[in-house]
């Protein structure tokens, strides 16, 4: 499996002020990509894709409020709201060992650790301590696995495959 060049980072939010900021939601609250990197792509709702300078970046609880070359209206940032953002891999330090961009894991098929398809994993939540991953598979029910060691054993990015222990629970009803 080739890693994509591009990373989704987030999405555009809203735009700030008058002068063509944006505020940018990124799926990690702790990432720190934007103050790293010079440049964005982002694949607005329309299906445009545009390549932006980045100019200054803001970090606030929530959000980054970001200055873009080139956007420098209310109208201009208003276009972007909803546009899903993407940094470059090749502008970002590639992860420690036993690390990961959460991007890269997104799309890797999830198998049990006898090796049983469970699905793919669909999405990340970051709502907590640890990310959860969200695994989807056809006919088959979600499952939410803490990305933690003790659930997840191994991740295999090249060959595009991650082993999951899923929580077990009992169902009362």
């Amino acid at each position: 499996m080739t890693p994509r060049p591009l990373l989704e980072l987030g999405y555009v939010a809203r735009a700030h002020g008058i002068q063509g900021e944006i505020a940018i939601r990124t799926f990690d609250a702790a990432s720190e990509s934007l103050d790293v990197v010079e440049r964005l792509s982002v694949r607005t709702r329309a299906g445009e894709e545009r390549v932006l300078r980045i100019e200054d970046v803001r970090p606030t609880p929530k959000e980054n409020i970001v200055a873009l070359e080139g956007v420098d209206s209310r109208e201009a940032a208003e276009a972007l709201v909803g546009a899903a953002v993407f940094v470059y891999r090749e502008d970002l330090e590639p992860p420690e060992e036993g690390q990961f961009f959460q991007g890269d894991l997104v799309g890797l098929t999830a198998v049990d650790e006898s090796g049983q398809v469970l699905g793919q994993v669909a999405e990340i939540w970051n709502t907590g301590e640890v990310p959860n991953l969200v695994i989807r598979g056809e006919g088959k029910p979600e499952i939410i696995v803490p990305f933690a060691d003790e659930f997840v054993p191994t991740v295999d990015v090249p060959n595009g495959r991650i082993v999951v222990r899923p929580l077990e629970y009992e169902d009362d009803r």
